[in-house]
């Protein structure tokens, strides 16, 4: 599998979120992106509820107090650790991984 280049680590700030974006065999997906306590949580932007994506605003994904990941369709909350739900309708219950790497500062997925 080859190898894309989602975006540059420093684009999500500790504590914050962005949105990437993953193209894959002629199609494009948005992908969200956390950092937490310099970890790099990613996952498909797809409510598992009703299948829209979850920004608040373009690359805003948390609540107020940064805790938890906010869908903003029907408010439900996903922990950043592992996209699973914890409060609201949840439809199949949590997030898909997207599995990535750090190389040189870029986060690539394989």
């Amino acid at each position: 599998m080859t190898e894309t280049v989602l975006g540059r680590l420093d684009d999500v700030p500790d504590g914050g979120s962005a949105a990437l974006t993953l193209d894959r065999d002629g199609r494009s997906y948005s992908v969200i992106a956390v950092r937490k306590d310099g970890h790099l949580y990613t996952y498909l932007n797809i409510c598992p509820h009703r299948g829209l994506p979850l920004d608040l605003r373009p690359g805003q994904f948390l609540d107020f107090d940064r805790k938890y990941i906010l869908c903003r369709n029907h408010a439900a909350l996903f922990r950043i650790e592992d996209g699973a739900c914890v409060e609201g309708p949840c439809g199949s219950g949590g997030f898909l991984a997207v599995p990535v790497q750090i190389k040189d500062g870029l986060i690539v997925a394989g």
